[in-house]
Order: C-alpha cells, then sequence, then structure tokens
C-alpha cells in the first residue's frame, strides 16, 4: 500500500506512544517522538519504507503549526508583561546563542556550527511548560504569565531565524542573498497585511454564508497553505508563508471558528512532524556519547536558567519568579525541531549534530517537570538566606493590618466589594496583580498591593495570618486554585470564600476546604430559571422549592460545613416566598391624598401597607397618619386574595365609606 499504509502505521504507533506518555503525565510529543524513533531505519525493527513522503508530509504539520500559532497571537495577551517580553525575550535569545556558541566551541565545532547550535537551544518548549504549569496548578501567576508572554515572542523568533540562519553557511555570498530575503519579506509581508485584510475577510464572509463547515474548512486550510506555497515560490519560507496567512486571518470575524476548525487537521500533521523527529535519532549516537550529551544537557539547563532568571530580575520581578521563570524555561522547544528540520534538508546541519540537538531536547523536557518541583524549596533557601524584597504597597494603614479582609482581585466584582466594606468603614486590603487594576484602586484609596496571591510573600504582606476572612473573586481557575492552595498552606483555619466557573472546579475548592463557594453561571442561571417559571404561571412557592433544591443539591458539601450558610439561604428562600407586590398608585385613584387610616386598607383587604417608595425615599413601615400621594409606589403584603381585594379598592370609582367592605 506505499505510504498509506506508513500513515496508518504512524497514526497507530504515535497513539501507543501518545498513551503511554499521558500516562506517565509526560507532553505528547514525547510519546510521539519515542514512536518516530522505534519506526526510524536505526532500531533494527519495522520501518517506514518511504521516509522522504512522510518527511514531505511533515512540511505541511510546520505550517500548520506557525498558521495556528499565527491565528492565535494577540498583543493583548502580551500586554501585562509587555517589557520583560517585547524586551528581554530578545536578549535572552541572543545570550542563549551566545552560550551556545561557547558550548560549540568548547566541543570543537566551527562558528557556523556553533552559532546554530545557539539558535537551536535558545527556544523553549511551550507544551511541556503549559502541561508542567497546569499539574503544579501554577496556571494564572505571575511566573506564568512571564513565561508565557516571552514564549509567544520566542516562538515568533522562529520566523526569522528560519531566513538567517541558512543564509549563514556562506557568509559573505549569503548576506547579500540575506538582505534579498529580508527584503523579499518585507515586500511580501506588506503586500499581505494590504490585500489580505481587504481579501481575506470578504472571501470568508462570502463561504460563512453557504453555512457548509466542510467549505469552511476548505478555505481556511486553502488559504494556510496556499499563502504558504506563494512564498515559498518567490524563494521564502513556506512556513512564513503560512504563519503571515494566520495573522491576517486573526483579523477576521470568523478567527475563532478558523482556529477550532484547523486544530484538529494542525494536531494530525503535527503528529506525523514529531514522528518524523524521531525517525532521524539514531539510538546507538545516544549511548555512544551519552556522556557528552549529559554534559551538554547539564551546561544547557544550568546556562538557560541562569540567563532566564537574570533577565526576568533585571526587568523589576523579584521573590520566587526569577527563580519559576528560569526553572521553567530551560528546556529545548519544539521549535527547535522545525529548525533543526530545516537544517538537515539544507544539509548544513550533520546528522550527528542533529542527533545531539534531539537528545538533548528530549531530556531537558523530561527533566522540567522535576525542576519545576525545586521551586518552592529553593526560594525557601534563598529567603533563609537574603530574605525577601519589600513589595509595592499603597493606602496600607501606618497601624498595620488586623481582623480585615483579603480581597485577591480587584475586577468588577473585587471592586464592588471593596466599596461597599469601605462604605461600612471595615477594614480590607486587595491583592492585584494587573498594574492598570492596581492604579485604579490606588485612585479609589483603597489598601492595595502589588503582587502575586499565590505566592507567600505577597499573603505574608497582606497579613493573611491576622485576618479574619479571604475573598477570592478571580475568574481564572488555574489563578483561583493556586491562591487557595497558598491560603490553606499558611492558613488552614482561615475562612475563604472564592469564586468558581464550574461544578468541577467548585468540587475542587470544596475539598480543598474553601468556606463557601459562588458560582456565578449557576446563580444567573436560577434568577432566569425564576423568571421564566414566573412568566409561565406557576406559583412563587413552587418555583422557591424547586430553586432551593437545585441549590440545596450543588451547595449541600458546604452548608454541611457552614451553619450560617443554611440560614443565609432560608432566610432568603423566606424573602422570595414572602408575597409583596409593589403598586403605582395613580392620580385618579380614590386613595390618592387621604392617610393610610382613612383608608382602612387592613380592614377592607386583608392587606398591609408595609412600604411606601416616593421618588428616591423609601417610607418603611408607614404609620397610619402618613397621607399617600399620586406616583407613590406601594409594597402591599397579601396572599392572591387580598392583593386582588386591594387592587380592585384601588381602581373603584368614588371614595369607600364607613364600614363599606370590597366583595
Amino acid at each position: 500500500m506505499g505510504i498509506a499504509a506508513d500513515i496508518a502505521i504512524i497514526i497507530v504507533a504515535a497513539l501507543l506512544g501518545g498513551l503511554v506518555a499521558q500516562r506517565l503525565r509526560q507532553p505528547l510529543i514525547l510519546g510521539y517522538i519515542v514512536a518516530g524513533i522505534l519506526l526510524g531505519p536505526y532500531t533494527g525493527g519495522y520501518t517506514v519504507s518511504n521516509i522522504h513522503d512522510i518527511e514531505l508530509l511533515a512540511e505541511i504539520g510546520v505550517a500548520l503549526l506557525l498558521f495556528a500559532l499565527g491565528i492565535e497571537f494577540s498583543f493583548r495577551e502580551l500586554q501585562p508583561v509587555r517589557r520583560v517580553a517585547l524586551i528581554g525575550t530578545p536578549l535572552q535569545i541572543i545570550l542563549t546563542i551566545a552560550l551556545g556558541v561557547g558550548i560549540g566551541r568548547l566541543l570543537g565545532w566551527s562558528w557556523f556550527l556553533s552559532i546554530w547550535f545557539g539558535a537551536l537551544i535558545s527556544l523553549s518548549s511551550t507544551m511541556v511548560l503549559l502541561k508542567t504549569l497546569m499539574s503544579q496548578g501554577r496556571m494564572g501567576t505571575l511566573s506564568s504569565r512571564v513565561m508565557m508572554g516571552m514564549l509567544i515572542v520566542q516562538d515568533l523568533a522562529v520566523v526569522p531565524m528560519v531566513i538567517i540562519l541558512p543564509e549563514l553557511v556562506d557568509l559573505e555570498a549569503g548576506l547579500a542573498r540575506l538582505g534579498g530575503a529580508v527584503l523579499r519579506a518585507a515586500l511580501f509581508l506588506g503586500a499581505m497585511v494590504f490585500l489580505g485584510t481587504r481579501l481575506v475577510p470578504r472571501l470568508m464572509v462570502y463561504v460563512a454564508r453557504w453555512n457548509s463547515r466542510e467549505l469552511f474548512l476548505l478555505a481556511v486550510t486553502a488559504i494556510g497553505l496556499g499563502v504558504g506555497y506563494v512564498t515559498y515560490l518567490v524563494g521564502l519560507s513556506f512556513a512564513f508563508g503560512a504563519f503571515v496567512a494566520g495573522m491576517v486571518l486573526s483579523e477576521s470575524d470568523y478567527s475563532h471558528q478558523a482556529l477550532s476548525d484547523i486544530l484538529p487537521l494542525r494536531d494530525l500533521f503535527s503528529l506525523l512532524f514529531f514522528v518524523s523527529v524521531g525517525m532521524l535519532l539514531d539510538p546507538g549516537y545516544f549511548l555512544d556519547n551519552l556522556g557528552m550529551i549529559l554534559l551538554v544537557v547539564l551546561l544547557v539547563s544550568v546556562g538557560k536558567s541562569v540567563i532566564f532568571g537574570g533577565i526576568t530580575r533585571l526587568f523589576g520581578y523579584g521573590n520566587v519568579v526569577p527563580i519559576a521563570v528560569g526553572l521553567g524555561l530551560f528546556q529545548v522547544g519544539e521549535f527547535s525541531f522545525v529548525l533543526a528540520r530545516v537544517g538537515v534538508s539544507r544539509d548544513v546541519l550533520s546528522p550527528e549534530l542533529y542527533s545531539l540537538i534531539l537528545s538533548v531536547a528530549i531530556l531537558t523536557m523530561l527533566l522540567t517537570p522535576l525542576a519545576s518541583q525545586l521551586v518552592e524549596p529553593i526560594y525557601e533557601l534563598r529567603k533563609r538566606w537574603r530574605g525577601f524584597e519589600v513589595l509595592d504597597t499603597v493606602n496600607l494603614p501606618d497601624k498595620g493590618l488586623q481582623d480585615h479582609v483579603v480581597i485577591v482581585g480587584f475586577g468588577r466584582v473585587g471592586e464592588f466589594i471593596a466599596d461597599v466594606l469601605q462604605r461600612l468603614q471595615l477594614p480590607f486590603v486587595v491583592v492585584e496583580l494587573d498594574q492598570r487594576r492596581m492604579e485604579k484602586a490606588q485612585v479609589a484609596g483603597f489598601p492595595v498591593i502589588y503582587g502575586d496571591a499565590a505566592q507567600d510573600p505577597v499573603l505574608e504582606a497582606a497579613e493573611l495570618e491576622h485576618s479574619r476572612l479571604a475573598l477570592v473573586t478571580v475568574p481564572a481557575v488555574g489563578i483561583t486554585n493556586a491562591v487557595v492552595a497558598s491560603m490553606r498552606r499558611i492558613c488552614p483555619e482561615l475562612h475563604i470564600v472564592a469564586r468558581a466557573e464550574g461544578l468541577e472546579q467548585m468540587r475542587l475548592l470544596q475539598e480543598q476546604g474553601v468556606f463557601e463557594v459562588v458560582q456565578p453561571e449557576m446563580e444567573a442561571g436560577l434568577q432566569i430559571t425564576r423568571q421564566t417559571l414566573l412568566h409561565l404561571d406557576i406559583s412563587a412557592p413552587e418555583i422557591q422549592e424547586f430553586i432551593d433544591g437545585v441549590r440545596r443539591e450543588l451547595y449541600s458539601p458546604l452548608i454541611r460545613q457552614n451553619t450560617n450558610s443554611e440560614l443565609l439561604r432560608r432566610l432568603r428562600a423566606a424573602q422570595h416566598l414572602m408575597p409583596v407586590r409593589w403598586i403605582e398608585l395613580p392620580l385618579e385613584s380614590p386613595l390618592t391624598g387621604r392617610t393610610i387610616g382613612e383608608t382602612e386598607i387592613r380592614t377592607r383587604t386583608g392587606a398591609s401597607v408595609v412600604a411606601i417608595l416616593r421618588g428616591d425615599r423609601l417610607i418603611p413601615n408607614p404609620s397610619t397618619d402618613q397621607r399617600l400621594r399620586a406616583g407613590d409606589f406601594l409594597a402591599i403584603l397579601g396572599d392572591d386574595v387580598e392583593l386582588h381585594q386591594f387592587e380592585r379598592l384601588m381602581e373603584a370609582t368614588g371614595a369607600p365609606r364607613e364600614g363599606e367592605k370590597t366583595s
């Protein structure tokens, strides 16, 4: 069957490798690479017959990887950490290339190969880092944001590297070719931005009108690969064109749908790419050169950790952040394979050097979860030696914080809570990581600490041990889990009220001992359900019984732990069950201008006036001498029959007579 049989075998082998990697809690790409090693020509087992054809298909995987990267790219994601990402990352790449040149010269390589090696090790792994952060519950922390910002810029740096590095083989002749390549790239980029922003959105609108998912997917794929092929025809990288096409498509209103449709196709062809990467690794070379490989792994790991940590510290991030960034980004990433394949295809990298790069990348990826677990112990050791830096704080009371509320997050929810607590003159402090939100809290006069609430120094600055309550108002699941875990570690008995975004997170927070969990979507859904049932003429007691049953079922673990929550629930239920209706008093009503005592509302109807809303003024429990005015909103307490009797009395023509009753 030829290539069809090869693809079938590769997919099955990759599935098995991916299952093993998942079982071992490793990134799936490691399983794919191992599958490629087993199917490669060096292992002596079954070998794919058309390796070259698989490599050609793998090029599509590279193009789709960069195409999806272009669609996903957003400057908004870089905004909170833009300085360290946009300035620090290029500096990191330059320093890491210098590190690679030093290692290469130490091993006796030429300057050209040493520069290639430095460029290859300068990139870190987004896939491995995401897997590590998610498994350790550190997504959303300040250090994770710094790392993701730097990784985005690293991924973008792959594009110019693909253009520049191959031209270094002959520097004198390559400079002219490089200049031509840069000029062609600039012209192509300008043409794509000019034409693409005008043609692509119109094309997507035209295709979307057909309501064909298949045609839409075909159009998206054609844009990515078609533009890539055009760039290849003009002498540029196929992958570069696909990336530019993705960036142009990201400006379309259909970018999210395009990304969701292209992801399965990207993952399938990326699988072929990573398997083809493994096919070129010689296990014999790995065993014969194990000592040199381990030495290079050590030098790369330590060198990159120092570079990343130093740059992070240089840009003003202190405490645990430089340590976390250094131990999170020291590995060699998957886009290094893309560059290495370019070098192999251009005959500038030997099979031996390629095997070394691949071996170093795999080992550093495997070491990442282990190294990341050393962040806390190293930071604790550093604190004992040097202490931690003073955090940015604003408007904190001179006498310190005591019996206060710690509010994590100054979004809409956090701002509302802070405003209420300030009006009630209750002590609180806000912890916020976003600089703009911190400045907003500062302008409002709120006490605020700038920092990541998942880190111990920040919680210590907020005097968490002396607080009465902690509120976690951020919507992100990863941030909430990380913050709650840190709070529980410092103050196991502290009452925490947290916001949950789903049932799974709600149950997880309950297991972590959170005092109260609030799920905004569920509360909004219950209120909409209540209004729906009211419009369907279902009685208020039935509706409330159903709503309370749903709420008890979802909140039952917390209700058992907290008797006050059950009391509040019962009070809320009683409030909804009270038959109070607000009725506006018209000018022509016989009740207008008379006192409550004169109207004898209670005697004639059985209903009671429990409050009057007059303009912006609320008159609770009005006396019998209170005179009613046209336009007043009367809060009438009574059952359905009594409320109906009051409405008839209010609308009756002529004033009610002494002793008269409405029927």
